[in-house]
């Protein structure tokens, strides 16, 4: 059976269907580069989440049981789940209904205090990692950072370099050093997994909201400091470390995730996705930026 469009069509009759209490609210689609999931307004309180990708089937499931576990110990907002609802309507996936959460995301509207942002972000994260973990699930990105590019990286690397995008050079010396970085030996800890500028939401230039846990999980907390490199800038790095309290393998792994991500990324998606390919860039010229310092 092919799945219906996902639109405010599909939504309204989900809606009418399992939440009558909520039926005849305007619908909105939210514009977003998002590539897991599609987001509505639900009047002016509520917000539907639906998975568009096949690799985001079980995310509603997985926000809908651990965000609330997981909000009272966090600093900043995020998404409270109000209800889950079912397949339906010829849609074939579990989807969510969240309070709405104002704000702006950090790529729309880039955030004006980077100094604010990175110790709130730092200690959201520690604060994130402090949360008992039990039974969590593993994060996609919660594993070594060698094994998430699945042997994209070198072939990433030639294709920009190539158009003379990047300098191939420094990128496989850098990534090889990655390769004998110390792999996270602890126990697994709460990572989000996706802390890009789209899931970061700010008000009047500040950070405000944490929103799209579709990546959380356990494991490594390396992949939690990529906003080191995606959103701060090089003097503002340095308080984001300190108030994350990670330590130099770990720092220097997440290091690694803004290098691979970044290009592994961008080379998938110029030309397809140009937010996602422009925040991309940014990770691994920052981190190769880095790199090239430490001689």
């Amino acid at each position: 059976m092919t799945s219906p469009r996902i639109d405010t069509a599909l939504v309204e009759r989900l809606i009418a269907a399992q939440f009558p209490d909520w039926a005849g609210l305007p619908v909105r689609e939210v514009d977003s580069a998002g590539t897991d999931n599609a987001m509505f307004r639900l009047g002016d309180d509520l917000a539907v989440r639906l998975p568009k990708a096949d690799w985001a089937a079980g995310q509603a499931e997985k926000e809908q049981r651990w965000l609330p576990h997981l909000a009272p110990h966090l600093p900043l907002p995020v998404p409270v789940p109000l209800g889950q609802g079912a397949p339906g309507e010829g849609y074939d996936r579990s989807w969510s209904v969240f309070a709405w959460l104002d704000g702006d995301d950090a790529h729309n509207a880039p955030l004006v205090d980077l100094a604010h942002t990175a110790v709130e972000l730092g200690r959201f994260g520690r604060a994130l990692r402090a949360v008992d973990a039990t039974g969590g699930p593993a994060s996609s990105r919660g594993g070594p950072v060698t094994g998430w590019e699945e042997g994209a990286m070198a072939p990433a690397v030639r294709a920009l370099g190539a158009d003379g995008s990047l300098d191939t050079e420094l990128a496989t010396a850098a990534w090889e050093s990655v390769l004998r970085l110390p792999q996270w030996d602890g126990p697994p800890v709460w990572t989000h997994g996706d802390l890009l500028p789209g899931n970061l939401l700010g008000r009047d230039g500040r950070l405000g909201a944490v929103i799209d846990f579709g990546c959380l999980g356990v494991g490594d907390p390396a992949v939690d400091t990529m906003p080191a490199w995606t959103l701060l800038t090089a003097d503002t790095r340095p308080l984001f470390r300190e108030a994350a309290g990670v330590d130099d393998a770990t720092w220097a792994r997440g290091r690694g995730w803004a290098l691979v991500w970044g290009v592994v990324t961008e080379n998938h998606y110029r030309g397809k996705n140009p937010v996602l390919a422009e925040i991309a860039r940014r990770s691994r010229t920052e981190a190769l930026a880095e790199y090239a310092s430490m001689g």
